[in-house]
């Protein structure tokens, strides 16, 4: 019996961000979801960590599936060298066709979009939308931040625990990859 492939749906920056470490990350996930046989699913920008993870994937000979609004199609460099390349009408319906094609989210350093993203999915999780693993890539305590915030959030009552249990942060690639390992087996 053939296992079938897995998706793994990255939301990161438009841009590289301050860091070295950040583009470093994103081209070692791109490298290691080629490595691993894991399709990458992202927003199709061939800017900033998108383009990273994008471009490091295909350099291993792994299959890419791209999802990008028409209005970002110029700002974001659509990146239509993909093995599959969407274009959507919105934002709404990007964030949507990315995560019914992953089996899992990885959520790199980024911006407000990142942001967006990462919270849409932990709220869908929250409302019992879907079951699928949620990781914080945390690169050199970038995340660091948002994780108190969330543990503010849960102190100040207005989550339950589990919504904090609903993400993992993983401090490096090497950790996220032995992640996904086990939680897509």
């Amino acid at each position: 019996m053939t296992i079938p492939q897995r998706s793994i749906c990255v939301f990161c920056g438009s841009r590289h961000g301050a860091n070295p470490a950040y583009k470093a990350a994103a081209t070692a996930l791109g490298r290691a979801l080629a490595a691993n046989g894991w399709r990458l699913v992202y927003g199709a920008g061939d800017v900033g960590l998108m383009g990273e993870v994008a471009r490091a994937a295909q350099d291993g000979g792994g299959e890419t599936f791209g999802v990008i609004p028409v209005h970002l199609l110029q700002r974001e460099a659509g990146k239509r060298d993909l093995s599959r390349f969407i274009v959507t009408e919105n934002m709404h319906e990007r964030k949507k066709v990315m995560f019914m094609n992953a089996d899992a989210i990885v959520t790199l350093p980024g911006g407000p979009g990142s942001l967006d993203e990462f919270f849409e999915v932990m709220t869908w999780r929250q409302l019992g939308l879907h079951g699928k693993p949620i990781y914080l890539l945390n690169t050199d305590g970038y995340w660091d931040p948002l994780v108190g915030l969330i543990d503010h959030i849960l102190a100040e009552g207005f989550a339950d625990q589990s919504f904090r249990d609903f993400m993992t942060v993983v401090p490096d690639v090497p950790a996220l990859t032995a992640a996904l390992e086990r939680d897509l087996s």
